[in-house]
């Protein structure tokens, strides 16, 4: 979604951690490193509220101690990716309805994971372990921390014939300065998906996902393709996922290399061409290759689907943006792709040039799905949750769920 459609009440998403390479030996003495700008939310009523009434409280201490029994960077690096996917299966296992709730929230609730990792990720950050660390070995650390416990690591399709592959992503909640009390759709969406299988008449498909931050930097870092790179040779269809515009589903049919500068979680703006690697060969337009047509004409949920074709560009030999309802004309410059022109878009950008990078263009159906705003109940400006809260995100979560299924059967033969 665009920055303009954010700042007028509309909220968009999407994105993950950049990545540092530890160093194989011990470094100097490091300062150890203040809260990040999330972390610093983390203390407030409401986020306590979130973890304490979904039994999440409980993992930010664990983690610390889970560190103070490691002696060295190979101990810690284990810990840190053994705890990081242990949060991840256990947001999954909530959601899905495996094991003890922990408390009253409803089991839907992307919040715990986000607000929990944070926990984390603050704890990792002011750790002073035994031995010596150093500031690139603690960025490996947290790196190592933000991939597993947003199931990056743990995307495990299975091989051969007969079941095909889909892979599913969904971002953090954002704009937590505007409202902390924020869910996002995209993000139970993974976490309700992940590792389900879904039936269709061609037999079954098996959904794997992952989440993604919502911060420029790790996007700049490459974590969109480091995350995707491994997986789309072998997939049969993907879709990222984040929340668009209220009252509707999009699929977005083209996307734009361009960054409008809205803030992320971090409050930092940025406003340029996406980098990418191979700028001298990068396209300022990407295009869907998911069945659109199918997915609008059926029937999936509440909210109506609509096909998304409009772009904002400068025309070839022009100045000034124009909008353009029915797509890009040749030669233009990017302003906005469908999905606007802040992380949402940037995503889909980034996963559907990677698809064509790979050859994969004309042999994978992948592109982009925006779900309706999620909306509290009218009249509830403080309360964490309400039912209509709670309906508003199910019906989003089962009609992706839909919209996943209809677009796996207009696929062709599983990719063996």
């Amino acid at each position: 979604m665009t920055s303009v459609r954010v700042r007028t009440g509309v909220l968009g998403l999407a994105l993950l951690a950049g990545f540092v390479a530890p160093t194989t030996t011990a470094t100097a003495a490091e300062t150890v490193p203040s809260p990040t700008v999330e972390e610093r939310r983390l203390d407030g009523a409401v986020p306590q509220e979130i973890l304490r009434r979904s039994g999440f409280a409980d993992a930010a201490p664990d983690f610390a101690r889970a560190l103070e029994r490691a002696h060295s960077y190979a101990q810690a690096r284990r810990a840190v990716a053994r705890e990081g996917t242990r949060l991840w299966h256990r947001a999954v296992d909530r959601a899905q309805g495996r094991g003890p709730a922990g408390g009253d929230l409803s089991r839907d609730d992307d919040r715990p994971l986000y607000w929990a990792r944070l926990g984390m990720t603050r704890e990792l950050r002011s750790w002073e372990p035994d031995f010596r660390m150093g500031d690139r070995r603690r960025a490996g650390l947290l790196d190592e921390l933000e991939r597993a416990s947003r199931g990056q690591t743990s995307v495990s399709h299975p091989r051969g014939e007969g079941v095909k592959r889909i892979l599913v992503t969904g971002f953090d909640p954002f704009t937590l300065d505007r409202d902390i009390r924020v869910s996002n759709p995209s993000g139970a969406v993974a976490l309700a998906l992940d590792g389900t299988v879904i039936e269709t008449a061609d037999g079954p498909a098996r959904v794997e996902t992952a989440v993604f931050p919502v911060r420029w930097r790790d996007f700049t870092a490459g974590t969109v393709e480091r995350a995707l790179r491994p997986h789309l040779p072998g997939v049969d269809l993907f879709t990222t996922v984040s929340q668009g515009r209220v009252g509707r589903f999009d699929v977005e049919r083209t996307n734009g290399a361009w960054r409008g500068g809205f803030g992320d979680n971090e409050n930092i703006g940025r406003t340029e061409t996406i980098p990418v690697a191979d700028p001298a060969s990068q396209p300022q337009w990407t295009s869907t290759t998911l069945p659109y047509a199918r997915i609008v004409a059926a029937d999936t949920g509440r909210f109506p689907v609509y096909d998304n074709t409009g772009v904002t560009e400068i025309p070839a030999g022009g100045t000034e943006p124009v909008v353009r309802p029915q797509g890009p004309t040749p030669g233009s410059t990017a302003r906005a792709g469908g999905g606007g022109d802040y992380l949402s878009n940037e995503i889909a950008y980034r996963a559907t040039l990677l698809r064509d990078r790979l050859g994969l263009h004309g042999r994978l159906p992948g592109g982009h799905v925006h779900t309706p705003v999620l909306q509290f109940g009218a009249g509830n400006t403080t309360e964490v949750t309400d039912p209509e809260f709670v309906r508003n995100r199910l019906d989003i979560v089962e009609q992706v769920r839909s919209i996943v299924t209809v677009a796996v059967s207009a696929t062709g033969r599983t990719r063996g």
